[in-house]
């Protein structure tokens, strides 16, 4: 699978930060302070989409991402059963999105278990 697939958790990331009530909509009520937990997970997925990029910090940006899809994945789940709160989303669309995050850990997973760079010899 392609690193280059971090582009898409960095766009992600940063509409956390353009849209917070978008994803503050989405989380489960039994959670605190929303406004700083969508604030954190842009910040994991945009830093480890940056950080998958390059070789030398791909296993980490893997790791990190790895951990933002299981820790985001409550509110997939919660969308799903509650789709009356979400009238514009397809309901079909609510439950279709959450196979999904299992392609997206893999990959966050082949990601951190890609081996560092090393560095070419010199002579």
């Amino acid at each position: 699978m392609n690193p280059k697939f971090g582009w898409a958790f960095v766009a992600t990331g940063v509409l956390h930060f353009l849209r917070p009530k978008m994803y503050e909509a989405i989380m489960p009520d039994y959670l605190p302070a929303h406004r700083e937990l969508v604030y954190a997970s842009g910040v994991t997925e945009a830093v480890g989409g940056l950080a998958v990029l390059h070789p030398k910090t791909r296993s980490f940006g893997g790791w990190l991402l790895a951990a933002t899809v299981v820790g985001v994945f409550p509110a997939n789940v919660h969308m799903a059963l509650n789709p009356e709160r979400y009238p514009q989303i397809p309901k079909a669309a609510l439950y279709g999105r959450l196979p999904l995050q299992l392609p997206m850990l893999l990959w966050a997973l082949r990601m951190a278990k890609a081996k560092p760079a090393v560095a070419a010899p010199t002579a």
